[in-house]
């Protein structure tokens, strides 16, 4: 079975949102959701980027969500998929890996 790979996103910052104090920063997020998602679906493909919403780089669509999470004081990190938020602050597993379910990929 082939199906596209999908892009996930996720928006932080270096410096930890106010809320988020005792949760990893959203590079660590970026790290951990990498290992993560590569281990729960091996040879499936997927990239997976970080976009820093203090200087945001990439696509317009990218760059119009970075001010997004800034202007509605969303919880960072903010994790995107194909449009959809699937995690913000603290994002589950869970649920992301539902969403990316929802696209065919198949858990090992």
């Amino acid at each position: 079975m082939s199906f596209e790979s999908i892009e996930v996103c996720v928006y932080g910052a270096e410096v930890l949102c106010p809320s988020c104090v005792n949760l990893p920063s959203s590079r660590e997020t970026y790290d951990w959701l990498q290992a993560a998602i590569s281990r729960k679906y091996p040879e499936q493909p997927f990239t997976i980027t970080y976009v820093d919403i203090h200087s945001p780089e990439g696509d317009q669509e990218k760059l119009q969500f970075a001010e997004r999470v800034i202007e509605e004081d969303m919880f960072y990190p903010v994790v995107v998929i194909k449009g959809e938020v699937v995690g913000e602050g603290n994002p589950r597993l869970k649920t992301i890996y539902a969403e990316l379910e929802k696209y065919g990929y198949q858990p090992k």
